[in-house]
């Protein structure tokens, strides 16, 4: 028996239902996705926008990080000297420390993020972003400036693409300054290059080996060692201006042709003549064209959006969706829930941590009204703490990697958090059917009306196998 289609629209395409929102699908629960799709900047988060007015962009953010990293280096030279002066020197002043602006702009980002999540209708749009987001990872553990700067990447370079041409999110994405600093692209310097026979610097190919291995191509896809390399010359020269200015507005893209590799590259078999920044522009558009990433994105999606092992035809068909619509996300999207796999495979996928954090807070309530820190810690102590994945290949996106017995320890103790935080909770069994309706099984529905409170009930409902697959 296929699972039911509320069920699959809010739990597998979105972010979990809100009381009231099975009753808005109107038995049609495809067209509601769809229409999603349909309004023009869903993804977007304005900085015109009073909620979000204390958002920044990535300029103000990473300009920020560097002067506060300056005024830490002086702090810390003065209390040098201040440590290794004679007994007699009169002392110095101690200076207040500055407030740390990373972390302020993190939590605003973060904030807007779990706002936005909450505020969606079904969530299908936000799941897309985050889908994006973790494939295009940035870490804020690498440093200040990418943790200053990991919301504003993910509002600039995915959310304004995320229902355009994978393409253009590729340029955004390899252009920004948080990639760029992220993978050490500021460091590549081509060894033929002005700047290369100057300092006796060299390439970094981090930047290059991601696009390949994970942003596109994907492992397999048919590049070799030589690929990599050469597309590092290619993206020599791509950086991000520094706190003097030299080369820019500090924290803005720049290209250095001074870094940049002279001369032709060959890269998976095509020659890109010499041509300064276009050189990897033409690069980065062929690659985004090619039928081994049309494949690689297509494996990836159905693996979100079905299973962990898709069905080979459901693959086939999103990659030929991709070729043909030159890379169209929201031809892919709609693909997607045209897609009858994604309504007939059970929900066996558990649901990731960032997943479960706000379809509990969607399910229960915001919670209190005191900032993210709460759903921050959730995050962190299930393991996903926000925009801080592991690797350069993002957090897992299988069943497995979430289903530790300690995991589940941990999202038992946060739906008891909760639900003990909700002050006005109604009947537990009416949410059953609000939250998970005719797919609740036999076990669910006697635990949740056995409860010995509401709080109780609500905590068991936010338990239940079916609340945690998606």
């Amino acid at each position: 028996m296929p699972p039911d289609a509320a069920l699959v629209a809010f739990n597998r395409f979105g972010l979990g239902a809100r009381p009231g929102d099975r009753d808005r699908l109107l038995g049609d629960p495809r067209g509601y996705l769809k229409a999603e799709l349909r309004r023009p900047d869903i993804a977007l988060i304005s900085l015109d926008d009073p909620v979000y007015a204390d958002l920044k962009g990535s300029t103000f953010a990473i300009q920020a990080s560097m002067a506060e990293n300056l005024q830490r280096k002086l702090d810390r030279k003065r209390m040098a000297a201040v440590d290794g002066a004679p007994a007699a020197s009169p002392a110095v002043p101690a200076k207040p420390a500055m407030p740390r602006s990373e972390g302020t702009l993190f939590r605003a980002e973060a904030q807007a993020r779990f706002d936005k999540a909450l505020r969606a209708e079904a969530g299908f749009i936000e799941r897309l972003v985050y889908f994006w987001s973790n494939h295009f990872c940035v870490s804020a553990a690498k440093g200040a400036i990418v943790r200053a700067s990991a919301g504003s990447f993910e509002r600039e370079a995915i959310r304004p693409f995320v229902l355009g041409r994978f393409a253009d999110m590729l340029l955004a994405v390899e252009r920004h300054p948080a990639m760029l600093f992220y993978l050490d692209n500021q460091q590549s310097v081509g060894p033929d290059s002005r700047a290369g026979r100057n300092r006796k610097r060299g390439l970094n190919e981090n930047l290059a080996r991601e696009i390949l291995e994970l942003h596109t191509l994907g492992v397999g896809g048919g590049y070799t060692q030589a690929d990599v390399t050469s597309f590092a010359r290619i993206l020599t020269g791509w950086t991000m201006a520094g706190r003097e200015g030299r080369l820019g507005e500090p924290g803005n893209f720049v290209f250095n042709a001074n870094a940049h590799e002279p001369g032709d590259a060959m890269l998976l078999g095509k020659t890109y003549p010499a041509g300064g920044m276009g050189q990897a522009e033409a690069a980065l558009n062929d690659i985004a064209r090619h039928p081994a990433t049309a494949q690689h994105i297509a494996a990836k999606l159905a693996r979100h959006f079905i299973s962990d092992d898709p069905p080979q035809a459901a693959v086939a068909r999103l990659a030929t969706v991709f070729a043909k619509r030159d890379g169209d996300l929201r031809a892919l999207a709609s693909a997607l829930i045209d897609m009858p796999e994604a309504w007939s495979t059970p929900l066996a996928k558990m649901r990731s941590p960032f997943d479960y954090v706000v379809a509990v807070r969607r399910a229960a309530g915001p919670g209190p009204a005191s900032g993210p820190g709460q759903s921050l810690g959730w995050l962190a102590a299930l393991g996903e703490p926000l925009w801080q994945p592991p690797g350069p290949n993002g957090f897992p996106d299988r069943a497995d990697s979430w289903a530790s017995a300690a995991g589940m320890k941990t999202r038992l103790d946060i739906a008891w958090q909760a639900a003990r935080q909700i002050k006005e909770i109604g009947n537990p069994n009416d949410m059953v059917d609000a939250i998970i309706g005719p797919s609740a099984s036999p076990d669910t529905r006697h635990a949740v009306a056995h409860a010995e409170s509401k709080q109780q009930g609500l905590a068991l409902l936010l338990m239940a196998p079916e609340f945690q697959r998606r």
